[in-house]
Formats: structure tokens, sequence, C-alpha cells
């Protein structure tokens, strides 16, 4: 099989997380979401990817480049244009993006996978091209039972008995659902699906070509995976995910550094005073002083080259890296950087202009005259 990753979009949801980043690149502690992805197309012994990249798509080819790393070959494929000497963003939709490659290069030429980046995933790919097999389905989506209280955040996918699908619902109330089955925007398709897709515009996979496909009573069958689906659709589901990566919740990931105890990871050349009051799990990143008498209570991230001056608390909190905290500050459920903050409910401020101001600095800034 072949794979595509669809990694074009702003992420403006995620803002600021995604001012100087793109979604797929944003870290689970320190490895970024899209990373999980390849390594997983990987084992599945899928060699060739394609990503679809916009909004400052640079910095994944930069980090990922040609895929040598992980054992397989990653393209590129950039949506935009230059305008006045600028390089513009311009992403197409998912299904447009996956047109706009086909028409390329021809690259989808056997039954092929489509990935949104923008979730970290565990699954057994296997189980689900069987099933797309089995039933001669043109496009088979994957979905996962989610709470009845958590319905309405998720695209919903209803389907009868035998998993052909019927119909959908965005983001539907709970007592207006027709099922709790959310689309993980992870798609198995055949090439013929290419006829239903125009060229040179905008289309989007979820709200167009699959409705679309149902509405012509084609094979569209949704597969329901026993998988791991951590979806990073809002701030607060990305505070969530780091926590849970902590607390060892995602399978096969941990923390770099070294355990000193069961829990605690700290990278090289940090110091912490001994009257540190620790309460796992706690990552403490390269580089980085935590000053006596400072309470960490777990999940509690603390990036390279930060700061946590004497008597801080901090508890379930992720600093970002080159954070200074001053003393006096005591802060839970939160994420703090130099430049801006994000609360457990999403909400977001910026340093400079928030309530963080007089504690919460840049180590970076240090007048050396």
């Amino acid at each position: 099989m072949k794979a595509m990753i669809l990694a074009a979009g702003a992420g403006t949801r995620l803002k600021p997380l995604t001012n100087k980043i793109p979604k797929p690149m944003l870290p689970i502690v320190e490895k970024p979401v899209i990373e999980f992805i390849i390594e997983l197309l990987a084992r599945h012994e899928i060699k060739e990817i394609m990503i679809n990249i916009s909004h400052l798509g640079w910095v994944m080819q930069n980090y990922l480049k040609s895929g040598y790393r992980y054992g397989v070959k990653i393209g590129y494929s950039f949506e935009g244009h230059f305008e006045k000497g600028q390089l513009v963003a311009d992403p197409i939709g998912s299904a447009g993006g996956m047109r706009r490659l086909q028409d390329g290069s021809a690259f989808f030429d056997e039954t092929f996978i489509v990935v949104c980046g923008d979730a970290v995933i565990d699954f057994d790919l296997k189980r689900a091209l069987d099933f797309h097999n089995s039933r001669g389905s043109i496009a088979t989506i994957l979905t996962k039972e989610v709470p009845n209280e958590q319905v309405s955040n998720y695209g919903i996918v209803v389907s009868d008995s035998q998993g052909r699908v019927g119909s959908f619902q965005e983001k539907p109330p709970l007592e207006k659902a027709g099922s709790n089955m959310a689309n993980t925007g992870i798609y198995i398709f055949e090439p013929a699906v290419f006829k239903y897709i125009p060229s040179g515009t905008f289309y989007d996979i979820g709200s167009q070509l699959l409705p679309d496909l149902v509405k012509r009573k084609e094979s569209v069958y949704s597969f329901t995976a026993e998988m791991e689906w951590f979806d990073i659709g809002r701030n607060s589901d990305y505070l969530s995910i780091l926590g849970q990566a902590l607390l060892g919740k995602i399978k096969g990931f941990k923390p770099s550094g070294k355990e000193i105890t069961a829990g605690l990871w700290k990278g090289i050349s940090s110091v912490v005073e001994k009257t540190t009051r620790i309460i796992t799990p706690v990552f403490i990143g390269s580089n980085t002083r935590i000053e006596k008498n400072v309470r960490l209570e777990g999940p509690t991230m603390i990036g390279s080259n930060c700061e946590i001056c004497e008597g801080v608390d901090l508890s379930n909190v992720f600093v970002g890296d080159y954070t200074r905290i001053k003393t006096g500050f005591k802060g839970k459920n939160i994420l703090i950087t130099p430049d801006f903050f994000i609360r457990s409910d999403g909400s977001t401020g910026s340093i400079s202009e928030g309530p963080y101001a007089e504690f919460i600095s840049d180590t970076r800034n240090v007048d050396i005259r």
C-alpha cells in the first residue's frame, strides 16, 4: 500500500500553538504528532508516503526530510503560491489535495490509506484492510466509539449492522445523533474514487466526497477499529494528551532522558535542587535548572533551557522551552511559554499582556553587559 498524510491545514483552532509550527508538528512532550503516524505506517510495511503541506509546511519538510531515518520514502505536495514575492499558503481541501497529487503523478495506483496528520494513532491496519476488501468498498472510514457526552465534538458516521454508511452528521447534539461513532480521519480508498473528485478546486473528504459517494449509492463502509486515537482538535485536547503521554497512556511512548525514578525523566545537564518536591510523572528537559523548595506535581513537563525559581509550585503544568518562572508563581492545569499561556479549558492569552506577566519571562532575555 501507499499512504497520504493530510497536513496542509492552518490549525486555526489551535492558535497560538500553531503560530510558528504546523499542527502535525506539535510535540507530544518532545515527539511530533506526525512522527507517531509515520512510525505506524512503517510498521505496517507502507514504504511510500506523500504529505500535502501548506501552512508553515517547510518546518515539517525540514524535520522529516526524505524519511530515511524511518525506513520509508516521503514526498511532499505543496499547496500555495507566491504573491508579491511572498509565499502564500493556499490549501485546497483534503480530497482536493489527493486529486492534485493524482493529476500530477498518478501516485495512487492501488488501494491506499489517507490519514489526517493531527492525531496520535495506533491500530491494526491489516484488520482494517481485510474488512475493506471483504466489503468490496470504494471507501472505508475508520471510526471509533466515543462517550455520549463527547458526540457533539466530532463528525459522526451512521452505518447499518454490516457497516454500510447511510449518513453523516457534523458535531450533532446528543439528542439528534444517529450514533456515537466518530470519524477518525483515517480512510482506505480505491483509485476508482478519483472519478468523483473534481480537479482544480477545493474539495473536502468528510463534508463533500463521502456524502456524495453515499448519495450515489457507492459502497462506502465504516470499520470500528480497536485503536488508540488521541485527536488534537482543540487547545484543551493538546493539554490533555500531554498529560496522558506522561501517565503512560500512549502505547509504546516514553519520554527521552534518564528515568531517575519511576515516572521522573531528566534530560542531560539539568540541575534539580535536593529540596525540590516531585510527585510523578514529571519530565524535565535538558539544561534546565530547578531551584530549591520548588514543588512539581505530575503530570508536569518542564522544557529545555528553563529556569524554575525558588518556591514555585506547579501542578499539571506544561512549560515550554526557554521559560523562566519567577518566585511566587503557583500554577495549575496550564501550559506556559515565554509568549503565551493556554489553560486546560482552552482559553489563551499573551504573557506580556495577561495575568502572568510579572512571573514569566524568556531565559534568553538576559542583559549581559
